[in-house]
């Protein structure tokens, strides 16, 4: 019954149904469960648990598709389903693998767990009411799992390069998808935008989490958060953001003025 036990268990399990219903119950548990702060368990072999399908490939092999046709944005709502399974597990390795933080940090990352849990859900429900698919009908990649283990050995580096950079990249890229399905305008496409409206405004909440405990630990460490970044993205080769960015969301995460002013450099 203690809470980042059950994380790294919830984390291990490879299939998605089962891995949504655990970060499910764990998140309405949270507060009943006792957490080991100063716990430092090995990590185990084989994380994080995924199905065999879909198959991982390199970001450049996947293909694009257009929108205007149903496979194409079969292929789309899949894609953006698989950046929420991965988003499942990334807050689920936040809440088991780092001690010695405050027992709202651990969570905080269950809450984001349980919030990518429903958003992986409300896609793959869709994906096979509208488009007649399933997640695994599609090739993937598993970028996001990569910064992942990158910075598995430092809790500021995780914050700042995973929900403060790539999750932050939805933020921006959420809008310009919107768009491109409203002008498609089939009910598939206009049901895809009104699940992406839930996504953004959750996830503006998963950065802000992100911002939190990023700006805590520069805190705790004597480091200026600006210049800090900078070092973490040179030292774990981020990847370089690109406009245009949402800057109301971003405001509303929590990105200082001095933080904006430098991504519009």
């Amino acid at each position: 019954m203690e809470l980042r036990a059950l994380a790294l268990q919830a984390l291990r399990e490879s299939d998605p149904e089962r891995k949504v219903a655990l970060a499910l119950d764990l998140q309405a548990r949270a507060a009943t469960l006792t957490i080991a702060i100063d716990a430092t368990p090995a990590a185990p072999p084989g994380l994080p648990g995924r199905p065999t399908r879909p198959a991982l490939t390199d970001p450049a092999q996947v293909p694009r598709r257009s929108v205007h046709t149903p496979e194409g944005r079969a292929a789309l709502v899949h894609a953006i389903c698989h950046i929420e399974f991965n988003a499942i597990n990334l807050a689920l390795d936040a809440a088991w693998r780092f001690p010695a933080m405050p027992p709202a940090f651990y969570r905080d990352w269950l809450r984001v767990a349980a919030e990518e849990a429903r958003h992986f859900t409300l896609l793959h429900t869709h994906l096979q009411a509208h488009l007649g698919r399933r997640y695994g009908d599609f090739a993937a990649h598993g970028g996001l799992w990569a910064m992942c283990e990158q910075t598995a050995g430092d809790a500021t580096a995780r914050m700042a390069l995973v929900p403060r950079t790539l999750e932050a990249r939805g933020l921006d890229a959420t809008p310009l998808i919107q768009a491109k399905l409203r002008a498609v305008g089939t009910p598939d496409a206009l049901a895809a935008c009104e699940i992406l409206d839930v996504i953004l405004r959750d996830e503006i909440g998963h950065v802000a989490i992100g911002n939190h405990w990023y700006g805590w630990l520069c805190a705790r460490q004597g480091l200026e958060p600006v210049a800090h970044y900078r070092l973490l993205a040179r030292r774990h080769q981020a990847p370089r953001l690109k406009g245009p960015f949402n800057q109301a969301a971003r405001r509303a995460a929590g990105f200082s003025l001095a933080e904006l002013d430098e991504l519009g450099r």
